[in-house]
């Protein structure tokens, strides 16, 4: 990253400006683009993400590489495992995943939906030897989610 030129753009996204896609890292979640990796170079993404299916396997242990990452639920709650800790993250929550942090989302309701912005933009995922701890199993919905 720190070869490429700095790119700081003006961003605005209204949210008709850019779908809905389902082509995002985990095919149970739908991901909505806000701009703001191109406006930086790649340096930082921020993208809203929302529940598509209802949690059945949930995402397993994995770590991402960032340098940084917060997720801020604007709409319904998630429950985490971090590391060994099982936390609810409900609307109007912000969590801060440190670098490297070994974590699993499991369960969340219909209508969850956080923002979530990371850097660098490219950030990727990677299985990560579960923690010692038993996952517990997900909240049966029994709706789909509102749109």
């Amino acid at each position: 990253m720190l070869d490429q030129p700095i790119v700081n753009l003006f961003s605005h996204v209204k949210p008709a400006d850019t779908p809905w896609r389902k082509d995002g890292l985990r095919s149970f979640f739908e991901y909505k683009d806000l701009g703001i990796a191109a406006a930086t170079g790649g340096r930082v993404i921020a993208h809203l993400v929302r529940a598509n299916e209802a949690p059945e396997k949930g995402t397993g242990w994995h770590t991402h590489q960032c340098e940084f990452q917060i997720v801020l639920m604007t709409k319904g709650w998630a429950k985490f495992m971090y590391e060994d800790k099982v936390t609810l993250v409900e609307a109007g929550d912000c969590v801060h995943q440190r670098p490297g942090i070994v974590h699993y989302l499991f369960d969340y309701s219909p209508d969850m939906e956080y923002l979530e912005i990371v850097g660098p933009a490219d950030f990727g995922s990677q299985d990560a030897e579960p923690a010692a701890a038993e996952i517990p199993a997900p909240t049966p919905w029994t709706s789909a989610p509102p749109r």
